[in-house]
């Protein structure tokens, strides 16, 4: 009893002095650089607020409700994680309960299926060694591929003018080609203005003047119009039907291994690239914080939430290097949800979309970034190098040219670059993380194949009749060894 006080003891002193370390870090990195926290909290906007709009058309969930919980979990992970770790909604979930205009019961039985799931996993110890399991080229790879699924789809919802008039050829109407050619042209120079801003001016806060300037023209017409309706919140709880139950399991299924391989493992990998003096995000602790928001908040008609790579990458490429940015996004979501929840959603419906995909573009570019460090300093690649150099010093031996990761050799990068293509090209080509991932343990796996296959036939060599033969005047000696102590006592 007294060594388990004393392991209690020790675990809760590390995981405070962890959360002390955290908050020390958030409250600098706001000190000096504030402008670039309260930029980098609105960068996943772009990939929030359109789900946040669609379900709440079709009642799916409650849009005061999600500003409440979805604030409360932004104010704890940034606390708790110390990093611009996003809440996002659930895409497999939301676009089916787009498509199929489900209610809120069964949109929630959905997310409290997952947020079970995940859960038991988190406790098994089931998370910890699927992401031990996943060779980094397939994470890398689920990274590109959703940061170039960000883009494509984007890309889609800019909606840039046609040069052709409606049912005629180029020439029947030269000043609409030419009107179309300058509008497309100055979106054009618009995004490239907006991407290349950060390399100039990095302290700028671009992301909130941008999202100011698209929220001016709802607000003001809100306002115009009287559309305003202050109302405080009033919470009501959901307890799905069997039948309800029955719709939203096998939804659930869809998004599981999307909330597995982007919502945690890829996070987990992506923080430690991103935030390398910072303590690794552990992937049990990932888990139980996608547990927790769903099996709280989806109780209530909370939209089903997870945290996602694209989103980290969106608010680092923002500016946001600390939970201070997303503990302000929570605080201003959490009284907007509770003061005007209602009123909200008449100046979301008319946020620009051309905005949005602004942040969208921003988000894939960064975290398809990711790619480059494949071959050169992966997580897979340092571990390595740290095990060489404990080795080397066990030896008496110094090896300071590891400590910033192995170097793969030139057959390796072939390998590495191979799976990840995979990975990336599937996952693109069906639109699904699941697909995606299969491809590249298959590609994987194939690489392997060859070497799997010589140390079994050197096992079967091994075990020839030569062999054979040894173990058996071994064992037989053995036997006579034991039958002639017995007869001597």
């Amino acid at each position: 009893m007294e060594r388990l006080r004393n392991i209690t003891a020790e675990r809760f002193g590390a995981a405070r002095e962890r959360l002390r370390r955290l908050n020390a870090h958030n409250v600098s990195t706001l000190q000096h650089s504030p402008m670039s926290e309260l930029s980098g909290s609105l960068g996943d906007l772009g990939t929030l607020l359109p789900f946040l709009i669609a379900l709440t058309r079709t009642g799916s969930i409650s849009l005061s409700t999600t500003l409440v919980f979805t604030g409360l979990a932004n104010i704890f992970t940034g606390f708790f994680f110390g990093i611009p770790l996003p809440v996002q909604p659930m895409k497999a979930i939301g676009a089916i309960a787009i498509a199929r205009r489900l209610s809120e019961a069964e949109t929630a039985s959905a997310g409290l299926f997952v947020g079970a799931l995940v859960l038991i996993f988190s406790f098994t110890g089931a998370l910890t060694w699927f992401a031990r399991a996943i060779p980094i080229p397939v994470v890398k790879g689920i990274q590109v591929g959703t940061g170039l699924s960000l883009l494509i789809s984007a890309g889609k919802s800019l909606e840039l003018y046609d040069l052709l008039p409606p049912g005629g050829t180029l020439g029947d109407d030269i000043l609409f080609t030419l009107m179309s050619i300058l509008s497309n042209g100055f979106f054009i120079l618009l995004i490239a203005c907006f991407l290349l801003m950060p390399v100039h001016r990095p302290r700028l806060p671009y992301a909130a003047v941008i999202f100011i300037i698209g929220a001016i023209g709802p607000i003001g017409d809100t306002i115009a119009y009287n559309r305003t309706h202050f109302q405080f919140w009033h919470p009501h709880a959901l307890l799905p039907s069997p039948e309800e139950f029955g719709i939203g399991v096998p939804i659930g299924l869809g998004q599981l291994p999307l909330t597995t391989l982007n919502s945690i493992i890829a996070v987990a990998h992506l923080s430690n690239d991103l935030f390398p003096s910072l303590p690794d995000l552990d992937i049990t602790s990932l888990g139980l914080s996608i547990a927790a928001m769903n099996l709280v908040g989806c109780w209530f008609g909370s939209m089903p939430v997870c945290h996602g790579s694209g989103g980290l990458a969106a608010q680092y490429r923002f500016g946001a290097r600390s939970g201070a940015s997303i503990i302000f996004l929570g605080s201003i979501k959490l009284l907007l949800g509770l003061f005007c929840g209602v009123y909200m959603f008449d100046i979301l419906e008319y946020y620009p979309r051309f905005v949005l995909a602004l942040l969208v573009i921003a988000a894939g570019l960064e975290l398809a970034k990711v790619g480059e460090s494949l071959n050169h300093g992966a997580l897979d690649l340092r571990i390595e190098a740290d095990d060489a150099i404990e080795s080397a010093n066990e030896d008496g031996a110094e090896n300071r040219g590891l400590k910033k990761g192995r170097e793969p050799d030139e057959e390796e990068i072939k390998r590495r670059w191979a799976v990840m293509l995979a990975t990336v090209g599937f996952l693109l080509a069906f639109k699904n993380d699941a697909i995606g991932f299969v491809a590249g343990m298959l590609c994987h796996w194939n690489y392997l194949l060859p070497g799997w296959w010589a140390e079994w036939r050197s096992g079967r060599r091994g075990r020839g009749p030569i062999a054979l033969d040894e173990e058996r005047i071994a064992s037989t000696a053995e036997a006579e060894g034991v039958l002639g102590a017995s007869s001597r006592q």
